[in-house]
């Protein structure tokens, strides 16, 4: 197999990939490979300056293009069914202190774990708390203002 081959053969691993897993995560390394397949065609021996290419372009791609289409390939993704709970409100069913390792809330008719952001603070069962974060499995949660 020579380089091109080789190129090419990388270049349409990384893209199906890409087809099948649609994570931004392999498709800067078939830009790679794309550019050190267009080097092969011109130095066929010189492995050393297509890997480099490889890496560089790869890397230059990956830092430069990936914030940008990660920002517009996910705006409309939904978030995970936890990652929607922030923000919300929730009603306290057991006592939240951090310091004994307790705490439930009821959020949507579902009930979670959770702990205060607040070190210090215990929450009263029925009080009202707004969830902030997402710790594992717990809800981290603060005391909603009146």
């Amino acid at each position: 197999m020579n380089m091109l081959e080789f190129w090419l053969v990388v270049l349409v691993a990384c893209v199906a990939i890409e087809l099948f897993t649609m994570g931004l995560t392999t498709i800067w390394f078939a830009c790679g490979a794309a550019v050190a397949a267009v080097i092969s065609l011109f130095l066929p021996q010189g492995y050393l300056v297509q890997i480099i290419a490889f890496a560089v372009v790869s890397i230059v791609v990956i830092l430069t293009v990936r914030p940008i289409a990660v920002k517009y390939f996910n705006k409309d993704r939904a978030r995970t069914n936890i990652e929607s709970m922030i923000g919300k409100q929730g009603i306290v069913t057991g006592e939240i202190d951090n310091l004994q390792g307790c705490g439930q809330i009821t959020v949507g008719g579902m009930e979670w774990s959770a702990r205060s952001i607040e070190q210090e603070q215990k929450i009263p069962v029925g009080a009202v708390v707004i969830i902030r974060a997402v710790d594992g499995v717990k809800l981290l949660v603060e005391l909603e203002q009146a």
